[in-house]
C-alpha cells in the first residue's frame, strides 16, 4: 500500500492571523432588510447544554420524534441606547454627517470614556432636514452588564444600524428608542436563524503543529520532530506566507452563518441552584441558540440578522426538557 499523504490544515482564509483589536466584535457588514428595526444584538456567553425536543422538519427522517439539539445559552441584558449616529454615503464608503447622544448618559459609562450630551431639539430638527443626505443610520450602545451575573461594571461601547429602505422612518425610529432600553425580542423572533460574531479563545503562541496540523516529523529529519519539512524553493530566496509557522493562535474574530434562536425567557427558568459552571446566575433575560458559538464563557457576543438566510424559514422547536 502507499502511504496516504494530504494537503496541509488550516485555511488561507483568515490571514494574517493576529490578535483581534479588542475583545469584542465590531459588525462591519449588514443584511439590507425592509422592516424598520435594529439589525443586531449583544450577548454574554454562559455555557452549553442540550434540549429535548419534537422534531417538526418534514423532510427528517426524526420527524414528529423526540431528539436531542446541543445549544448554547446567552444572557442577554437590556441595551441602552446612548446616542445616534447619521450616515452620508460617499465614493470614499460612509462619512458621518452629525451624531446626537441622550440627554442622561448612564453614570458606568465614565469608566469607559467621557461623552457630553448634546441633545436639543434644533439638532434634531436639522438632521430632519437633511433627510435626504442620510443614508444609513446607527445606535450608540452601551451594555449593561451590571444587570447580569458577571458582576461587572464596565460597560461596552458599540454601533448597530437600523434596517429599512425610507430614510426619514429610520431616522424617526432612532430617535424615539433615544435614551431608552430594548430587547432583543423586538428585532428577534424563536425559530428564527441568525448570524453569531465574537472573538474567539485566546491560545496564544503555538507551533505548526498545532496551529497547521503538519506531520510530526520522523528521528532523521534534521533531528527535529516537531518543524515543517521545508521552508519553500531555492528560488527566489524568500519564505512565502503561505507556509506553515509558528505564531498567534485564537483570539480572532469569526463569524458563523445561519444558527436558529431557540428559546427567549427568564433567568428564573433556567439557572441552576449552585448557578452555571464559570459564569453564576442569569439575572435578566436569556437567549437560546442551536450550536456552538465562538468565544470563551462571560464573553460579548453580537447577534446579527442574517445576510445569507433566503432558503432558511422561521422554525421554532416544540421544546420538552431544557438540561444544563
Amino acid at each position: 500500500m502507499p502511504e496516504v499523504k494530504k494537503p496541509r490544515e488550516g485555511s488561507l482564509a483568515f490571514y494574517p492571523r493576529k490578535r483581534a483589536a479588542r475583545i469584542y466584535p465590531n459588525i462591519d457588514t449588514y443584511p439590507s432588510i425592509d422592516k424598520t428595526i435594529p439589525l443586531a444584538f449583544a450577548a454574554y456567553k454562559v455555557g452549553m447544554g442540550h434540549v429535548i425536543a419534537l422534531d417538526n422538519r418534514k423532510n427528517s427522517p426524526t420527524y414528529g420524534m423526540q431528539i436531542s439539539i446541543p445549544i448554547t445559552i446567552l444572557e442577554v441584558p437590556p441595551l441602552k441606547v446612548i446616542g445616534v449616529r447619521f450616515y452620508q454615503k460617499t465614493i470614499r464608503g460612509l462619512k458621518v454627517l452629525t451624531e446626537i447622544y441622550s440627554k442622561d448618559l448612564p453614570k458606568e459609562l465614565e469608566r469607559k470614556v467621557k461623552i457630553k450630551s448634546n441633545f436639543s431639539e434644533q439638532k434634531i430638527e436639522e438632521v430632519k432636514k437633511n433627510a435626504e443626505k442620510i443614508s444609513n443610520v446607527r445606535l450608540i450602545i452601551a451594555t449593561e452588564p451590571k444587570k447580569t451575573g458577571l458582576g461587572k461594571k464596565k460597560p461596552e461601547i458599540f454601533e448597530i444600524e437600523v434596517g429599512g429602505k425610507n430614510s426619514k422612518e429610520k431616522i424617526e425610529y432612532a430617535l424615539t428608542l433615544l435614551g431608552k432600553e430594548f430587547l432583543p425580542n423586538e428585532a428577534f423572533k424563536e425559530g428564527e436563524v441568525v448570524d453569531v460574531i465574537a472573538v474567539t479563545k485566546g491560545k496564544g503562541t503555538q507551533g505548526p503543529v498545532k496551529r497547521f496540523g503538519i506531520k510530526i516529523q520522523g528521528r532523521k529529519a534534521k533531528e527535529k520532530l516537531r518543524h515543517v519539512g521545508s521552508l519553500g524553493q531555492e528560488r527566489p530566496g524568500k519564505v512565502r506566507w503561505t507556509v506553515p509557522m509558528a505564531g498567534q493562535m485564537g483570539f480572532q474574530t469569526r463569524t458563523e452563518l445561519n444558527k436558529r434562536i431557540l428559546k427567549f425567557g427568564n433567568g428564573n427558568e433556567i439557572n441552576p441552584k449552585s448557578g452555571f459552571k464559570r459564569y453564576g446566575i442569569i439575572k435578566s433575560s436569556f437567549v437560546i441558540i442551536e450550536g456552538s458559538v465562538p468565544g470563551s464563557k462571560k464573553r460579548l457576543v453580537m447577534i446579527r440578522k442574517a445576510i445569507r438566510s433566503k432558503e432558511a424559514p422561521i422554525l421554532p422547536y416544540e421544546i420538552k426538557k431544557i438540561e444544563v
